[in-house]
């Protein structure tokens, strides 16, 4: 493969070899302006808190220093966090699928006459909602709050991911071959779970993506809706141990031992909860360009 690009590049002319270079420099700086700030975060929380303060640390660890881990894994609030917050993204990420792949596909039909009417109400909602204490309200009136279910069912439906999906099928899955389906003897069902799921691996784990970094991420629904310290998530016990690494840090006045471990223990945190994000990307994302270009051709 590098052999054939650069006979590619040597076959080109001098203004295609300069906008090659252009490129491909242009590529490895965007490149390391994100990797270098991720690296540069893996590598100070396991560094001496000084050396990270003085602007020693650039390529590698000075000083190994694993004080913040041990005090992050120590936390007991911080494995509860975990398992509420694995369980909250894996179970919310399927059900919103259950629900928005089905009604993207629904849109989709031209034989659904109401979809026009349908698609306005639900793009209403992007722009328009009840705001904050009417939705308190209702969750409360439902009693959902401080339970499992307010994490789940009320807010598993996303409007962009449903006009995403929408566009896919229809820019990608021609009438012919739904017709073709009913006449082996298909119906809607039968061929949604036979031939359009099969077909749609791609935007099928993009809004996957989509839904899993965003339940992985919220802070602000456990904050409002959830009280019980065994149903809270990782992102709230994440804040209070930096809120009460803060307060250590402003009672002890100068820079100390507490300093450097609080210091220490905001790098490891942004790692810890980065992590298995990091870990799950690689494996979607050979569909998410493909997918993502493909649902965006139709708005």
């Amino acid at each position: 493969m590098v052999a054939r690009a650069m006979d590619r590049f040597r076959n080109q002319t001098a203004g295609e070899k300069l906008f090659t270079l252009f490129l491909y420099s242009y590529a490895a700086f965007t490149f390391l302006a994100v990797a270098y700030p991720l690296y540069f975060i893996v590598i100070a929380s396991v560094s001496d808190p000084n050396a990270v303060a003085a602007g020693q640390v650039w390529l590698a660890p000075r000083g190994f220093n694993l004080e913040g881990y041990k005090a992050i894994f120590a936390y007991e609030k911080l494995w509860i966090g975990y398992r509420n917050t694995v369980f909250y993204a894996a179970a919310g990420t399927a059900i919103s699928l259950l629900v928005t792949i089905p009604a993207g596909y629904a849109l989709s039909r031209r034989d659904f006459l109401p979809r026009k009417a349908a698609m306005f109400f639900f793009t209403f909602t992007m722009f328009f909602s009840g705001g904050l204490i009417p939705t308190y309200i209702l969750i409360s009136k439902l009693h959902l709050n401080n339970t499992v279910w307010v994490m789940l069912i009320p807010f598993c439906l996303n409007v962009y991911n449903l006009i995403i999906t929408r566009s896919y099928f229809e820019s990608t899955l021609p009438a012919e071959l739904l017709e073709a389906a009913r006449l082996d003897g298909c119906g809607d069902g039968a061929a949604f779970l036979k031939v359009v799921l099969p077909l749609s691996k791609a935007i099928v784990a993009v809004v996957a993506l989509y839904y899993l970094v965003a339940s992985w991420n919220n802070y602000f629904r456990p904050m409002i809706y959830i009280k019980d310290l065994r149903l809270q998530t990782l992102q709230v016990f994440l804040r209070d141990i930096l809120i009460q690494n803060e307060l250590l840090t402003t009672m002890s006045g100068e820079r100390n031992t507490i300093q450097d471990l609080a210091d220490m223990i905001k790098y490891g945190i942004i790692v810890v909860s980065a992590l298995p994000m990091l870990v799950a990307y690689p494996f979607v994302q050979r569909y998410f360009v493909k997918g993502v270009m493909i649902g965006s051709i139709k708005g």
